[in-house]
């Protein structure tokens, strides 16, 4: 699931340093926005303005974290 996250994230967003440990910081609001419907489209599932938290997007391994969460519920 990593790998197929982090294909679709860097083929939308080529600009941004997913390897990053300081993710959030490299986003700006379309970058969140873009993430957001990238990844509830890919997955079937619910993300919106209550999921983006610096934690959440801290790494690419967080954001994996997130999706398998909302995944499980």
């Amino acid at each position: 699931m990593k790998q197929n996250i982090l294909s679709l994230l860097s083929e939308a967003l080529p600009a941004v340093d997913f390897q990053s440990d300081f993710l959030f910081s490299e986003l700006d609001s379309l970058g969140i926005v873009t993430i957001l419907v990238i990844l509830s489209k890919e997955y079937n599932i619910s993300l919106d303005a209550t999921d983006v938290t610096p934690r959440n997007f801290r790494s690419i391994d967080t954001i994996v974290k997130m999706v398998e969460s909302k995944l499980a519920k």
